[in-house]
């Protein structure tokens, strides 16, 4: 009996949100639309997930963000070296941030780094350090190599462009920070490092810094494998 009743429970629920009787907000909505500017929740990486190979919905979400606060170019898919074939893939050259380079990324890696730059890493930048971000130094995202460039085992999230390593920010008042040389300080650089941190974890599917190992002291990986994997 108490199974029928959840049973029909869910089934009321459906028939509701179909006919619109209830409404889900459409951040909350796995099946909705990603839009940069909705507020991040649990349900944001899973929606990045389902882009993984729907093309047209990815660049449709990118192009919520207005053309004058992002740059970048969709990429055919193609192969740089045999083993290291390339998809869904764009070319970033800024956001509201410029970079030391512009570089290939996944799609969804395109998207969550906007998602996170707009609600997490530039409140923080203005909160903490007083200044906006005005450059990111990063050491790139496409690299064609297993995890820790092995002979052997698993291929790295970089040998497909999804995930970026971020070694420091430039703000719009002069200042200069890196993973290296703050991340330890006590004042300011490290609060924002660390909140640099944490707030990418909200939005990327795992997060390596200074605090994994000794191979991430000097910078931040971003990756869009897994699920809220935060060190």
């Amino acid at each position: 009996m108490r199974r029928a009743l959840i049973i029909l429970c869910f089934i009321a629920v459906g028939v509701a949100l179909q006919q619109g009787i209830i409404e889900i907000p459409r951040h909350w909505a796995p099946w909705a639309p990603l839009y940069v500017d909705d507020p991040i929740t649990p349900v944001t990486q899973l929606k990045l997930k389902r882009l993984n190979d729907n093309r047209e919905a990815c660049l449709a979400a990118l192009n919520t963000v207005p053309e004058s606060e992002l740059s970048y170019t969709p990429l055919a898919d193609y192969v740089p070296t045999a083993s290291c074939p390339l998809s869904n893939v764009v070319r970033m050259q800024s956001s509201s941030v410029r970079f030391n380079q512009s570089f290939v990324a996944t799609c969804p890696l395109a998207l969550a780094w906007v998602m996170y730059e707009r609600h997490s890493l530039q409140p923080a930048a203005e909160e903490i350090m007083g200044s906006r971000v005005a450059q990111v130094d990063h050491l790139g995202s496409f690299a064609c190599r297993n995890v820790y460039g092995r002979e052997s085992g698993r291929r790295s999230e970089h040998a497909t462009a999804e995930a970026l390593d971020v070694a420091g920010f430039r703000f719009e008042n002069g200042q200069q920070i890196t993973l290296l040389n703050h991340w330890d300080n006590d004042g300011a650089t490290g609060e924002f490092l660390r909140a640099a941190r944490d707030g990418a974890c909200d939005v990327f599917g795992n997060v390596l810094g200074p605090d994994y190992n000794a191979a991430h002291a000097d910078h931040f990986h971003l990756g869009m494998r897994g699920f809220r994997l935060c060190r």
